[in-house]
């Protein structure tokens, strides 16, 4: 019988088979198990549970707090193997990639032991006569985070750690397509010391999305996902009243001028287009090269060294990346190569036709492609590919290639790649982009700092995780007091009061 991947509700693991989607193995194109599909009751009743456990979480001391994501940080990696294992066997990720994926949420459950010192507020005697002024920060309530398929432990680990050491209390709706991390987090959360209710797990498609959008006791929503999926969230929660981040799609550029070193080029181009089967939001996905000698040199070297790409299945640690997650993506992934050679683009390494055993041929696999002469009316350029495909933009000049960046509807991740510290400083100072590495390929932000791009890559005021998360999780009180001697009585005052 397929395996049921079920709720977590209140401590519970619920299966509910009323609905049922399929879960498919990408390495093989087998379905080897089931999850259930929540019904807006099913999500009520994970909010009802939440909102039910708030109370008593928000009054538990930080310290205390503090101290279950000590324990959860732990237990995360005592069972580091396990959570790599069902990344792979759902998303299709090699087991490395995995265990990188893994570390970085880590970091977030480290940055969220910290509560004590960042939930800190402020406090200030004598503002006034005998007056004191302090502020805190006091969480929001039932929160949710909606989360995607290529990062299944990663990105609700930027969530729910810090939503929940912060006091509040958290339903989390991971993606479908690979729903078996989110509920052992949850379980691994449990063993930690969690009380029931706090943290709740609902699988499930739009149906289930949409509830929690509307449902009154949710006070925020996370997003990450596409930008038009983004737009909805947003524009969704803040109609019905809701705090909402909602991080969108991306077209990270890479610029490389005539200077760089062009081996360091070819390997970081190598990881940061291809890694992960280009499904990551940051991947490189776009090389502007400064002139034809530039781009002709750096071709070369990306185009001998993808001979060396060993593309299969996650359990094998020598292959550098796995399967797309779907047959319909890789459909799609394909229809973005056809479209840019039909617009006169030139394929120059085209992975639709993997070579690979046979026991993979039904995989959604796609081999690493490498386009050149690309430019910015192509469909290819103008859209999101997410998949193992970096294509070459030739321009003249930096000026030329930072306006093309800065003309582009998307502002998630950029890089530069230069000897020159000027050009670096001029391109940080005036790319119109989030987030910017200078000679560093994939600039994701430490878990201290915060993660977010600009334009349609990020809706809404504060990033993800780091400081950013923790002020989009809880809000500020500011109290102003005075205890008045017996001695002292006032009258009536009618003009603006001053505390001077």
């Amino acid at each position: 019988m397929t395996n049921i991947i079920g709720h977590f509700i209140n401590g519970k693991i619920i299966e509910d088979t009323a609905h049922t989607q399929d879960v498919y193995n990408p390495s093989t194109g087998r379905v080897e198990k089931q999850v259930s599909m929540a019904s807006r009751a099913t999500v009520e009743e994970a909010v009802a549970a939440a909102q039910a456990a708030f109370p008593a979480w928000r009054n538990t001391p930080v310290m205390k707090r503090a101290r279950v994501m000590f324990r959860y940080k732990e237990l995360l990696e005592q069972n580091r193997d396990t959570i790599c294992r069902l990344i792979g066997a759902e998303h299709g990720k090699i087991l490395h990639d995995a265990a990188g994926e893994l570390q970085r949420g880590i970091e977030n459950v480290e940055y969220a032991c910290g509560a004590p010192e960042f939930l800190k507020g402020d406090y200030s005697k004598n503002v006034g006569p005998d007056i004191d002024s302090w502020s805190d920060f006091q969480p929001l309530g039932v929160v949710a985070g909606i989360t995607p398929f290529n990062f299944p432990a990663m990105v609700p680990l930027w969530m729910f750690p810090l939503a929940i050491v912060c006091g509040n209390t958290f339903v989390l709706k991971p993606s479908e397509r690979d729903p078996s991390v989110g509920l052992f987090l949850a379980q691994l959360l449990q063993e930690a010391g969690l009380p029931d209710g706090v943290f709740n797990v609902v699988n499930g498609g739009k149906e289930a999305v949409d509830t929690l959008l509307t449902d009154a006791r949710v006070q925020a929503v996370s997003f990450v996902g596409s930008t038009p999926i983004a737009q909805y969230i947003y524009s969704t929660a803040t109609a019905n009243g809701k705090r909402c981040q909602a991080l969108g799609g991306a077209k990270n550029h890479a610029i490389v001028m005539p200077d760089a070193d062009l081996d360091n080029v070819v390997n970081s181009l190598l990881g940061a287009a291809f890694g992960s089967c280009g499904e990551r939001c940051m991947a490189l996905s776009v090389a502007v090269a400064v002139g034809d000698e530039t781009a002709d040199r750096m071709i070369a070297g990306i185009k001998e060294g993808m001979k060396t790409l060993k593309v299969g299945a996650y359990s094998d640690n020598a292959n550098h990346f796995g399967p797309l997650i779907t047959a319909e993506h890789k459909a799609k992934v394909e229809s973005y190569i056809n479209s840019a050679e039909e617009q006169g683009a030139t394929i120059v390494v085209d992975g639709r036709k993997p070579d690979l055993p046979a026991e993979y041929a039904d995989g959604f696999f796609l081999g690493a492609t490498l386009i050149d002469g690309v430019t910015p009316d192509m469909k290819s350029y103008q859209e999101e590919i997410f998949g193992p495909v970096l294509q070459v933009v030739r321009v003249k000049t930096m000026q030329e290639a930072l306006d093309l960046i800065n003309r582009h509807i998307y502002g998630n991740g950029t890089c530069i790649y230069t000897r020159d510290g000027e050009a670096a400083r001029y391109f940080a100072d005036n790319v119109q982009v989030g987030m910017v590495g200078i000679n560093i390929p994939l600039p994701v932000p430490v878990a201290y700092h915060s993660f977010g791009g600009w334009k349609q890559s990020m809706f809404g005021d504060l990033g993800a995780y780091g400081r950013d998360g923790a002020r989009f999780y809880t809000r500020r009180k500011t109290v102003t007091q005075r205890w008045p001697t017996s001695e002292v009585r006032e009258g009536a005052v009618f003009s603006m009061p001053t505390l001077g």
